[in-house]
């Protein structure tokens, strides 16, 4: 088994076919969306493949050590990823293709209209251990 992080995002990916924006759904479009990510956690618990998920509030910022008694620093020049990340799942399967075709099924969840978004997801496989470093 090897774990994957399927990321989805606000902006920064290629636009999705159904790209209306969250906060125009309609509460109905919401509800179906957020029900068909339940649903998908649900069915992939059931499997085993399932890790867990959060969805990501917009609000954040970026923070960085700035010296012994000085405050961190907070945001900075660079896309922020609470504009990008709008919520992750963690998933645990047997093989890259199964996690490319769980990948594409969670891509098709409703959107405006109840169309599916068919938005870009971004897939990554965990480190799977420590590297070694020789001389």
């Amino acid at each position: 088994m090897a774990k994957y992080l399927l990321l989805k995002h606000y902006r920064g990916a290629p636009a999705p076919v159904n790209d209306v924006s969250m906060e125009k759904w309609t509460p109905p479009e919401i509800s179906a969306h957020v029900r068909y990510m339940n649903d998908f956690a649900a069915r992939l618990e059931g499997s085993g493949e399932f890790v867990d998920s959060q969805a990501l509030s917009p609000e954040g910022v970026f923070v960085r050590y700035d010296g012994a008694g000085r405050p961190p620093v907070t945001d900075g020049p660079f896309a922020e990823t609470k504009d990008l990340v709008a919520g992750w799942m963690v998933i645990d399967v047997e093989s890259y293709e199964r996690a490319v075709e769980l990948a594409g099924e969670l891509s098709a969840a409703p959107g405006a209209g109840g169309e599916p978004i068919h938005e870009w997801l971004e897939l990554r496989p965990f480190l799977g251990g420590s590297p070694t470093v020789t001389e």
